[in-house]
């Protein structure tokens, strides 16, 4: 069956950087997109960032560009977010998602989440 491990979350300091990992198994990794989405207490789930199953696109909410990057090594089955210049307001459980399709970020299964927390 499908399964989705995230890893990397803890605790950084405000400009800090963090790497989270998603391990997928029970599917062909390289035939659908992948997301990393996150959410915060009290708020909805939100997406964050995504990158087709090919790898030949990537996607990022505003608030992240240019300081989070996604990748994904297919030989390997994971999924990377790169966190970089990390700010209070990043602070939540980050999920990953497998895509339904190569090319889209509807998502039919998820990760447990892990914590990311931002503090000084």
């Amino acid at each position: 069956q499908v399964q989705l491990v995230e890893s990397g979350g803890g605790l950084a300091q405000p400009g800090g950087s963090l790497i989270l990992s998603c391990a997928a198994s029970g599917f062909t990794f390289s035939n659908y997109a992948m997301g990393w989405f996150r959410q915060a207490p009290g708020k909805e789930r939100e997406f964050v960032a995504g990158m087709w199953g090919n790898g030949n696109s990537k996607h990022y909410t505003d608030s992240v560009k240019g300081r989070f990057t996604i990748s994904r090594d297919n030989a390997k089955n994971t999924v990377y977010l790169q966190m970089n210049s990390l700010k209070r307001e990043d602070t939540a459980l980050y999920y990953c998602g497998k895509g339904k399709r190569a090319y889209d970020y509807d998502v039919d299964y998820w990760g447990q989440g892990t914590q990311v927390s931002v503090s000084s």
